[in-house]
């Protein structure tokens, strides 16, 4: 149920495959188990999704570039600060900003439109993505607040938010095996979930595929109200 879930929102959202899988998994393994497998599914899942946008990533690369480029030192200073801030309340932090943007907007009649470039920011956005996903494996909730506020086609928006989180999630999946985190327990685990989350995936696509440009960027501001909601309840249970 842990990898349907979570495959069949990566493949429509592009993100969300930890957020909803760990609420299985985290009933039935100890979290560092659950997260290193979810990092493999959020992985795998991602990878369909990149191919589904190939084209729109080949025609923006410097706008990709701005995001990912930031992130990779924020990656390992987000591992580090891990020592001096304690994960729960960071993620408590965000979930409440998650909260109060997919709140706000979920229920306005219009979206936001951003129709500036904003390089910079972009930048700002893509180090705190790479922060985030170092710290507490959120590194696509700051990048989606941000696209959902920019009026890009949905491929668009997409060629920057999933490649975005399978680089970082990548990166974090060689940090645990160097770690020593993928036993043989783990990966008879992975083996079990991933064809469900492949095939969930897809389903996921092809779902995403019926949506036009402005009912994929409510689907993502409505997904980051959920979410915030998912890890708040998950911060305060825990």
């Amino acid at each position: 149920m842990g990898a349907a879930a979570g495959g069949l929102i990566n493949g429509l959202a592009g993100f969300g495959t930890a957020l909803f899988a760990l609420g299985f998994w985290l009933n039935v393994m100890p979290p560092v188990q659950a997260v290193s497998v979810v990092v493999v599914m959020s992985v795998a899942s991602g990878l369909q999704g990149v191919w589904l946008v190939r084209r729109s990533i080949a025609n923006q690369p410097r706008r990709l570039a701005r995001f990912l480029l930031p992130a990779l030192p924020g990656i390992p200073m987000g591992v580090a600060a891990l020592s001096y801030i304690p994960v729960e309340t960071l993620k408590m932090i965000i979930a409440g900003f998650m909260l109060l943007y997919g709140g706000f907007f979920t229920f306005r009649t219009t979206l936001p439109k951003l129709e500036r470039p904003a390089p910079i920011i972009e930048c700002i956005v893509g180090f705190f993505g790479g922060l985030l996903g170092g710290a507490a494996s959120l590194s696509g909730a700051l990048p989606t607040m941000w696209c959902a506020m920019c009026p890009w086609p949905k491929a668009e928006t997409r060629a920057v938010l999933q490649p975005f989180n399978v680089a970082v999630l990548a990166l974090a999946c060689i940090m645990f095996a160097v770690n020593g985190a993928y036993s043989w327990d783990t990966l008879i685990l992975i083996g079990l979930a991933l064809p469900v989350t492949i095939v969930f995936a897809q389903i996921g696509i092809s779902l995403f595929k019926r949506l036009d440009d402005d009912q994929f960027r409510r689907l993502i501001i409505a997904m980051m109200f959920l979410s915030g909601i998912i890890l708040m309840l998950r911060a305060l249970i825990t």
